[in-house]
């Protein structure tokens, strides 16, 4: 069946993005200063929070390319979610505590206090690099479907499919966040979250009424051909899916995404405690948890669906069944959920980039106040700049056949481990200075980058080939705590070169 994006979808997506940018930039009418900009004056309550943390790591990678994980494999994904609820509930009593003692704005003013300002210059200058890079391709997967839909009107060459689509996207997206700030990043997530969660309960609901025998069928056919299978006790370095990589990996990347990316903290210091802010992260694993398993679940119905035929890339098979089997004003509504995830990662990275930018480099360099009026407007132009760079990474960006959601956590990966051993060892390691911090994290990036660019290298050069190739058998949910291990090791070794110094406090 063919249902095609009809004038009433076109409605609903429209009333949907008008409805979200007006409500955005309505709830920005009362900002005072740059606090009140960036972490909505501490005053959000902790419900809020948490599913504002669920809708910021939740972006059209997860709305498209889980179900393709799914697709193309089974159930394994879990693995690494579970993983992920481990590492926050680490990271709620460990690091979470250090940002609640002062009126802390970014995450790595922690880093200053413990090392000093180039420290803290350093790893936001890498969170800004990596999160550019990895939202851009967040972007781009949302204009997926979009492209979809414009291809469909006939009115555009199909080479402007996607540059059509980018902008809309990145146009209404930025000018929500730069007039509203975080409270309307937050409040705007919240109704964002609610769309693509009901989405998605759309989109199985549809899956099992269109199955001969429904969801009964679909899970008894799925179970025959391993599609349910959950649990890997593989213990091998090259598989993404298994009970250790997803375990230690999937904890290791929650704890440097959520404790040392400036993307989730922002939303944590935005609650009104240091309880409130435990407390939404740990429920986020939970939520979380739910949520991959129900796109997971979508994916093993359109395996059914579509009788596992091949597409050219995982992330086409979603976007394919929304356009094709969704009936007139749901196909809007999805779409619109869509839309809704990654605007709510995209709003949520341009505010955090604009923070780090502010708080990290502007207002160290210029001496200014974080209460100066003049802060806030820089604030926003920081906004408005990086909102326009997010965009024109993601209409730099060119698909291929690895599914997004890989390339934007392997993007993440290979610098969250730097990142993470640069916290850890202002935790753990009361000799280390400011040199041993930024010799471990520039080591530890430096070698996850080969890591992680290890096959294309190979391919490259055939002469690194027998060096480089085991390297890039190592599967991403790995990057990151080798990647910690690498930057705890060398800094260490590094404090030992010198006499032992006093422990700064933190």
């Amino acid at each position: 069946m063919t249902s095609g994006f009809t004038a009433f979808d076109a409605v609903v997506l429209v009333a949907y993005l008008a409805g979200t940018t007006a409500f955005g930039i309505w709830l920005g009418r009362r900002q005072k200063n740059a606090r009140d900009y960036f972490v909505a004056g501490r005053d959000i309550p902790w419900p809020a929070v948490l599913f504002s943390v669920v809708a910021t790591e939740t972006s059209a990678l997860t709305f498209i390319s889980i179900p393709g994980l799914a697709y193309v494999g089974n159930l394994g994904f879990l693995q690494v979610v579970v993983g992920y609820l481990l590492g926050r509930i680490v990271l709620a009593y460990t690091l979470l505590p250090r940002y609640y003692q002062g009126e802390i704005v970014t995450a790595y003013t922690m880093l200053e206090q413990r090392f000093g300002t180039a420290t803290r210059r350093f790893t936001s200058i890498v969170f800004m690099g990596t999160r550019a890079m990895a939202d851009s391709v967040r972007v781009f997967a949302t204009a997926i479907p979009v492209a979809l839909i414009l291809s469909g009107t006939g009115h555009l060459p199909s080479r402007a499919l996607m540059p059509t689509a980018i902008l809309i996207l990145g146009a209404l997206t930025v000018l929500y966040t730069y007039k509203g700030g975080m409270r309307a990043v937050v409040w705007t997530e919240l109704i964002q979250a609610g769309i693509y969660v009901f989405g998605g309960c759309v989109a199985l609901w549809l899956l099992g009424r269109a199955a001969p025998g429904g969801w009964h069928a679909i899970l008894g056919s799925a179970r025959a051909a391993g599609k349910l299978q959950v649990i890997d006790w593989y213990t091998g370095f090259d598989r993404p899916h298994t009970v250790l990589a997803g375990l230690l990996g999937g904890a290791f990347l929650s704890m440097a995404s959520h404790g040392a990316d400036q993307l989730i903290v922002q939303r944590l210091l935005s609650a009104r405690s240091l309880r409130d802010a435990q407390k939404a992260v740990i429920g986020s694993g939970v939520a979380i948890i739910v949520q991959m398993a129900l796109f997971l679940m979508i994916g093993v119905g359109l395996w059914a669906h579509f009788g596992g035929r091949t597409f050219s890339t995982p992330d086409d098979v979603f976007p394919t069944f929304i356009i094709q089997a969704m009936p007139p004003g749901l196909l809007g509504l999805v779409v619109a959920a869509i839309v809704a995830a990654t605007m709510s990662t995209h709003s949520a990275a341009i505010n955090a980039l604009a923070a780090a930018a502010t708080h990290d480099l502007y207002l160290p360099i210029t001496g200014r106040a974080a209460d100066d009026p003049r802060t806030l407007r820089v604030g926003k132009w920081f906004a408005l700049f990086w909102g326009v760079a997010l965009t024109a990474g993601a209409l730099l960006f060119r698909q291929q056949g690895t599914p997004v959601v890989v390339i934007a956590l392997s993007i993440a990966s290979f610098t969250y481990g730097g990142l993470l051993g640069g916290f850890f060892l202002a935790l753990f390691v009361p000799r280390a200075a400011q040199r041993d911090a930024i010799i471990g994290m520039s080591v530890g990036i430096a070698a996850m980058a080969i890591v992680v660019f290890a096959k294309p290298l190979a391919t490259a050069y055939p002469s690194l080939a027998p060096t480089l190739g085991p390297l890039g058998a190592v599967a991403w949910p790995w990057y990151v705590l080798i990647g910690t291990a690498i930057t705890l090791l060398t800094g260490t070794l590094s404090s030992l070169t010198r006499p032992r110094a006093v422990a700064a406090r933190i």
